[in-house]
C-alpha cells in the first residue's frame, strides 16, 4: 500500500479547514494533545498499581 504523498496530504489538510474553519483547527489540536497525555497518563498510573486504598466501607445505607 503506498503511503501519502504531499498533494494528498494537501488535499486532506484542505478539507480540514473546509470543514472545522480556521478558527477551530488549533482548539482540535489542543483537544487532540490534552487527550493523549491524558491517555498516556492513565497507562502510567495503570502501570503503577494503585497508590491509595480505598475506604472501609461504613456499613450504612442510605
Amino acid at each position: 500500500m503506498p503511503g501519502l504523498g504531499p498533494s494528498e496530504l494537501v488535499v486532506i489538510l484542505l478539507l480540514v479547514v473546509l470543514i472545522f474553519g480556521a478558527t477551530k483547527i488549533p482548539q482540535l489540536g489542543r483537544g487532540l494533545g490534552e487527550g493523549i497525555s491524558n491517555f498516556k497518563r492513565g497507562l502510567r498510573e495503570g502501570n503503577e498499581g494503585p497508590t491509595e486504598s480505598p475506604p472501609p466501607p461504613s456499613g450504612k445505607s442510605a
